[in-house]
């Protein structure tokens, strides 16, 4: 009876330790697989104005609050633009550990927009970029029904869809391509285009562990001659919980339909915006 009760004992044991054993050699593999992937090529959510490839961790939620004040060209009477500001505030939220879904309000033409950003590829030893698909829709609530009495609610949508595509080249430089294309339903054709097509590209280089210094510029490919095309720079403060940009740019819309396609402000005439992202992850 004993030598069966020791024999019980010993089988027990060895079981347990190939159990043991498979499960530390399967979190080494998850741990390898995970080291495999190169670290994000951004740390905040935006370049300056553009998305980045970074995509919110699942269940993750970040709370969202952009200004962008007036021009700085009309001095100190407007405080540099201080005086005349417009708000962005928003939410993120990870759905899984690739894909998430974002809401937010914006104060300059009372927009609401809604959007997907899912990530398609991520950069490894073996494949040099990350490729994030972004999509949003923006309705336009300041287009009052008296104005405009035939007036649907399809003509307040734009539609834009985008591929970020980033390389991390190294620990402080990271670089990333932005095609779009943007389709809005109503529009003016003497100043803009109902379809735009832009390339967009901006980049990161670190400064300091903390700090890093951002900037951005867009191509609008066959664009009436009214607007301009966007031009910005940042510097991300990373303070804890959440990511600080302080940012110069001479769109003051912060809708993708709206910084990408009506850009207004002269950089050499001072006609830009000063502003700000401020997101903070929960």
């Amino acid at each position: 009876m004993k030598r069966l009760l020791l024999l019980h004992l010993a089988f027990l044991f060895s079981a347990v330790s190939a159990n043991a054993q498979d499960d530390l050699l399967g979190e080494l593999d998850a741990e390898q697989v995970a080291e495999s992937y190169t670290p994000p090529a951004f740390k905040a959510l935006q370049i300056v104005t553009l998305q980045t490839t970074k995509v919110p961790a699942k269940n993750e939620f970040y709370f969202v609050v952009s200004h962008r004040f007036g021009t700085v060209k009309d001095g100190i009477s407007e405080f540099f633009g201080l005086d005349a500001a417009t708000t962005k505030i928003g939410g993120i939220y990870g759905i899984t550990e690739w894909l998430s879904v974002s809401a937010s309000r914006h104060t300059l033409l009372k927009i609401y927009e809604g959007s997907l950003k899912y990530r398609l590829t991520r950069q490894t030893n073996d494949f040099p970029l990350t490729i994030v698909g972004y999509n949003t829709v923006d309705i336009n609530s300041f287009l009052d029904d008296e104005d405009y009495p035939k007036i649907e609610f399809t003509d307040r949508l734009t539609y834009i869809s985008q591929l970020l595509i980033s390389r991390r080249l190294s620990n402080k430089v990271s670089l990333q391509l932005v095609p779009s294309f943007i389709h809005k339903n109503l529009y003016n054709p003497a100043i803009e285009n109902d379809k735009q097509f832009s390339v967009g590209a901006g980049g990161r280089v670190k400064l300091t562990s903390r700090l890093s210094l951002n900037a951005e510029y867009v191509y609008n490919v066959d664009a009436p001659d009214f607007y301009v095309n966007p031009l910005s720079i940042g510097l991300d403060i990373e303070t804890g919980g959440h990511v600080f940009q302080l940012l110069f740019t001479n769109s003051q819309a912060m809708t993708e339909g709206g910084y990408i396609t009506n850009a207004a402000g002269d950089w050499g005439d001072g006609d830009f915006f000063f502003g700000f992202n401020l997101y903070r992850v929960f």
